[in-house]
């Protein structure tokens, strides 16, 4: 593997090959990715979802699953069964599409709570329990999970606990006028991503996510995340702040932000990047003046001084 940095823009660049135009979100997903967390994109049906999904998962050389979320979904259709073998006269397991690298819960918002809550465990432990049995997942294990805004019909809500579950949220938005033209003009982007090459190993993954481990946060900059996330509890801006462990989350992605942007510690800067997208999701906004979650957060960020 070349240098963490110049291995880390080999595959944004090839990433936005595919998905035109959306250069920040490709970032987001990278430094999701090895910040060691899963990943939720809720946008409209047809602006790319699956299509970053499948390109990141052959640009890491991942193996990659995709379940389309529905109604009649069970927990046994992502975690597997046992099924009797008369060959060998006795029940084997057969694993279910949880058990990939890189694992595409399609619209997870369309399925009942209960099978929602069959990924809970697979990401948070790394593990599955089918029929009193527990069975570790591979490594690495990333979800990447779509949802539709919750306004379309048949959709339910994921519970706070599921939400806290992913590190990222983010969404794509329709593109601007240059990247939709090079879409209409171009080559199919589903079949492009399908022809990527893996630019990186397994063991690559884990030598950047050490990396990612051994950037340096100075004391102030342990300062000014305290501060944001004080700011998240006082009730002026939130109903409820965030968690100690979604604190710690935070960091870890400002962390992989530093790597991605090629330095060895990090800075304000990096922080500012990612806490819409790593805070947002986790938060309702209280007040009348009728902003959004992300709107809240980052008039949150103007207002807390920078160390």
């Amino acid at each position: 593997m070349n240098h963490p940095t110049q291995a880390i823009r080999a595959v944004a660049n090839q990433l936005n090959t595919v998905m035109a135009g959306k250069a920040g979100q490709v970032r987001d997903s990278l430094v999701c990715l090895l910040a060691g967390g899963h990943l939720l994109i809720e946008d409209i049906p047809g602006v790319g979802k699956t299509t970053l999904a499948h390109a990141l998962a052959r640009s890491l050389g991942l193996q990659f699953s995709r379940v389309q979320f529905t109604a009649d979904l069970m927990p046994s259709d992502l975690s597997g069964v046992s099924v009797y073998e008369r060959s060998q006269e006795q029940f084997v397991f057969h694993p279910g599409p949880v058990f990939a690298q890189v694992l595409l819960a399609d619209e997870i918002n369309r399925a009942s709570p209960k099978t929602q809550s069959a990924l809970l465990e697979a990401m948070e432990e790394r593990q599955v329990t089918a029929e009193g049995q527990t069975r570790p997942l591979p490594w690495p294990f990333f979800v990447i999970a779509t949802q539709n805004p919750h306004d379309q019909l048949g959709t339910y809500a994921l519970p706070d606990s599921q939400l806290d579950r992913f590190l990222m949220r983010i969404s794509l938005g329709y593109p601007e006028r240059a990247a939709e033209r090079e879409l209409l003009a171009g080559h199919d982007r589903r079949a492009l991503a399908d022809s990527l090459k893996p630019l990186l190993t397994a063991s690559d993954l884990a030598a950047l996510q050490q990396a990612v481990a051994a950037v340096h946060v100075a004391p102030p900059l342990l300062d000014y995340v305290q501060d944001l996330i004080a700011a998240t509890r006082s009730g002026r801006w939130f109903a409820q702040g965030l968690s100690p462990r979604a604190g710690i989350a935070l960091l870890r992605a400002a962390r992989a932000q530093a790597l991605v942007a090629g330095r060895d510690y990090v800075a304000p800067d990096d922080v500012q990047a990612i806490l819409p997208q790593c805070a947002a999701h986790r938060m309702v906004p209280v007040g009348d003046a009728g902003r959004g979650a992300v709107e809240q957060v980052r008039a949150m960020l103007a207002a807390v001084p920078l160390p």
